[in-house]
C-alpha cells in the first residue's frame, strides 16, 4: 500500500457544495426558435480543440454534400477566453511531428516567422540539485530527450491556429463559456452557453444576457485540464468505469526578457528546493527553455516550477517554489539584468495512461489535456493534444458521412496512435512517487528503462484529494519577494490580464468553514492569492474560508484539493500573449 504523510485532515472529507448532474447537465433543448443549430461544437479553442476544428474542414472542403448536410453554421469553437489562447499555459517543448501533420505547407522556419516558435533544440541538461547553490548533471532519461524539438509559446500557437480555422470557415464563439452539457435520449446533443451579466448574488444586472442552447450533431470536449463539461460527461455516461483516478500537478510559469541568450534546455528533477522526505510528499521539477523572437529579435525565456498536487504539507506552494528556485546561482545568472514580462499558473493531468477515461460516447469525443493525454515522463503534451484533435475529427467525419452520432472509432484510433503506444510506455511512471522520493524513484527509473514492463501490472493511483495534510515549514525556506527576482502572487496576478469583474458570481465552490489545515493548504496552494484566512483566526480548529475569486487564473489546482472551479462568465479570467 502507499503510505501517506502523518496529517489527519483529509480535503476529500470537506467536499464542495456541487451537484453535477443536477447543475450541469441539461436534460433537453430549448425549441427551435431559442437555440442555435451548428453542425460540430468544439468546447476549448486551446491545441486540441482548433486542431480538430482546422482538420475537420479540410475534410468538409473536399466533401460539400456533407459539407451541407451540417447547415449554416458546420463547425463553431466555443471558448471561454477572450481570444484563442488567452487561456493557454505550457512549458512548451513541442514534438513537431504532429503540427507538421496538421499544417503541411508550413515549414518550422514559417512556425517561427508567425511567431509561435522560438527554435529548434540542440542542446539540453538535466540537474539535480542537491540544495540551494550546487548542481548535479545527469544523463537525460529517454523520454527527456529533446534534441530536435521545437520551443514554443502555446498561447501564440492557439492564436496562429484560430486564424486558420476562421479562414477555413470556422465559427468563433470567443468570450463564450459553455456551462452545461444538453443530454438527450442517452445522447450529447450539445451544450448551454452561460449566462452574461449578472451580479454577485445572481441578479440581472443592466447588460444581462442569458445563455443559449447550442445543438450540436457532433460535441467535441476539448476544454484542457481542468474540463468542466468533461467532468460531467464523464459522470453523466460512466466513463470512468475502471479507470484510476484523476490526478493533477500545478505548473507555475514565468517568462523573461533576459540580456544574453540561453543555449540550451534545462530541467531540474526532484531535489531543491523540494523536501525528499517522504513524509512532505513533494515531487516536482522545473524548466528554463531558451526563446528568441524572431520578429524583434529580443531573448527570452520561459521558467517554470511544476509541482505534483499529492503533497501533504499545508504549506507547499508552487508559485513560492519557483521564486525559491530562481535564487539558485544557476538560475540568478541566466535572469540577472532580465526583466519578467509573462505569468501565469495551469493545472496539468497526471494520471497518465491508466486514468484516460473512455473517450467516446454517443455524440461526443474528448481530446487532448480533456482527455488526461500528457506524458509525464517526457514532460510532453502538446503534440498529443494536435494529434487527438486531428484523430477526433476523422472519426466525426466518418460518423456524420455516415449519419450516425457513434464516434467510437475515435478510440481506437487514439491507442493505435503516437498518443496511445507512448503513453502506455509510461502507464506506470508516475505512481511509485506515491510511496515517496527516495522509495519511489529507483522504481520509476526501472519502469522507465523498461517501457513499463519491470516491475509491471498496473499500479494504482489514489486521488490528490485523499492525501492527508498537516501544516508544515516548507514556507519557511521562501525568500521575501525583491520585485527584481522574486515576485508576490497578487503583482503576479496582475501582468496576466485578469479581466474577471469585482461584481461577478462567484465560480468557486469550496466549503467556507474547514479545519485551519485544510483553510492552509487551500491558501498556500493557489498561486494567485484567491484563498484568505482571517487574522484573527484560531491557530487551530476551524476557521473561515475568504474566497477572493475575482483574483482567479483559472488553473484549476482548487479541484485537486477538496474544491471545484465552474466556468466564470466568458471573458473573465486571464488572458496570456507570450506563454
Amino acid at each position: 500500500m502507499f503510505e501517506y504523510g502523518d496529517g489527519k485532515f483529509v480535503p476529500a472529507e470537506f467536499p464542495p457544495p456541487v451537484d453535477v448532474p443536477e447543475e450541469f447537465v441539461k436534460r433537453s433543448l430549448d425549441g427551435e426558435d431559442e437555440r442555435i443549430e451548428i453542425g460540430v461544437a468544439i468546447v476549448g479553442g486551446g491545441t486540441a480543440g482548433l486542431a480538430c476544428a482546422n482538420r475537420l474542414l479540410r475534410l468538409l472542403a473536399d466533401d460539400p454534400e456533407t459539407m451541407e448536410k451540417l447547415g449554416e453554421v458546420p463547425v463553431a469553437v466555443i471558448e471561454k477566453a477572450k481570444t484563442c489562447g488567452g487561456h493557454n499555459l505550457s512549458g512548451a517543448v513541442m514534438r513537431p511531428g504532429p503540427l507538421q501533420e496538421l499544417f503541411p505547407d508550413l515549414s518550422r522556419e514559417q512556425w517561427r516567422q508567425q511567431g509561435f516558435a522560438f527554435g529548434e533544440v540542440k542542446k539540453e541538461a538535466i540537474y539535480v540539485l542537491p540544495n540551494g547553490k550546487t548542481k548535479v548533471r545527469i544523463p537525460p532519461p529517454p523520454p527527456q530527450r529533446n534534441h530536435g524539438n521545437e520551443v514554443i509559446s502555446v498561447s501564440a500557437l492557439c492564436r496562429y491556429m484560430q486564424a486558420q480555422a476562421e479562414e477555413n470557415g470556422a465559427y468563433l464563439l470567443t468570450e463564450t463559456a459553455a456551462t452545461q452539457l444538453v443530454v438527450s435520449g442517452g445522447a450529447v446533443v450539445g451544450v448551454r452557453s452561460g449566462d452574461k451579466g449578472r451580479g454577485k448574488d445572481g441578479e440581472e444586472l443592466g447588460n444581462f444576457e442569458p445563455g443559449t442552447d447550442i445543438a450540436a450533431r457532433a460535441t467535441v470536449l476539448a476544454e484542457g485540464c481542468w474540463g468542466h463539461l468533461t467532468d460531467a460527461a464523464v459522470r453523466e455516461f460512466g466513463l470512468d468505469e475502471g479507470r484510476e483516478p484523476l490526478t493533477w500537478e500545478l505548473g507555475v510559469k514565468e517568462v523573461w526578457k533576459v540580456p544574453k541568450p540561453l543555449d540550451r534546455v534545462i530541467h531540474t528533477l526532484a531535489g531543491w528546493p523540494l523536501k525528499i522526505s517522504a513524509r512532505y510528499h513533494q515531487i516536482g521539477g522545473s524548466w528554463i527553455y531558451p526563446m528568441k523572437d524572431e520578429r524583434s529579435g529580443e531573448d527570452m525565456v520561459s521558467i517554470g516550477f511544476v509541482l505534483d498536487l499529492d503533497n501533504a504539507d499545508a504549506t507547499t506552494s508552487a508559485h513560492d517554489l519557483l521564486q525559491q528556485f530562481k535564487t539558485h546561482p544557476m538560475v540568478r545568472d541566466i535572469l540577472e539584468g532580465g526583466e519578467r514580462v509573462g505569468w501565469g499558473a495551469k493545472a496539468i493531468p497526471a494520471s497518465g495512461y491508466w486514468g484516460i477515461p473512455k473517450l467516446s460516447t454517443p455524440g461526443a469525443v474528448i481530446v487532448g489535456d480533456a482527455a488526461g493525454m500528457m506524458n509525464l515522463a517526457a514532460l510532453k503534451g502538446v503534440h498529443y493534444a494536435v494529434k487527438s484533435g486531428m484523430l477526433a475529427a476523422e472519426a466525426i467525419y466518418a460518423g456524420l458521412k455516415a449519419g450516425s452520432n457513434d464516434f467510437s472509432a475515435y478510440e481506437a484510433a487514439v491507442e493505435d496512435s503516437i498518443v496511445g503506444r507512448e503513453l502506455y510506455e509510461q502507464r506506470n511512471t508516475r505512481q511509485p512517487f506515491q510511496k515517496g522520493l527516495l522509495r519511489g524513484g529507483p522504481l520509476v527509473n526501472l519502469m522507465i528503462a523498461t517501457k513499463g514492463r519491470f516491475p509491471g501490472g498496473r499500479w494504482k493511483i489514489h486521488r490528490n484529494d485523499s492525501q492527508p495534510v498537516f501544516i508544515g515549514d516548507t514556507k519557511d525556506g521562501y525568500p521575501q519577494p525583491d520585485d527584481k527576482l522574486t515576485f508576490d502572487k497578487l503583482s503576479s496576478v496582475f501582468i496576466t490580464g485578469n479581466a474577471t469583474r469585482d461584481d461577478a458570481p462567484n465560480h468557486i465552490r469550496v466549503q467556507k468553514r474547514v479545519p485551519r489545515e485544510i483553510a492552509e493548504t487551500w491558501r498556500w496552494m493557489c498561486p494567485a492569492g484567491v484563498y484568505e484566512i482571517p487574522e484573527d483566526a484560531p491557530e487551530s480548529g476551524d476557521v473561515d474560508v475568504t474566497v477572493n475569486y475575482t483574483n482567479c487564473v483559472q488553473c484549476g489546482a482548487i479541484t485537486a484539493k477538496g474544491g471545484r472551479l465552474t466556468p466564470p462568465e466568458g471573458g473573465d479570467g486571464p488572458l496570456y500573449q507570450n506563454t
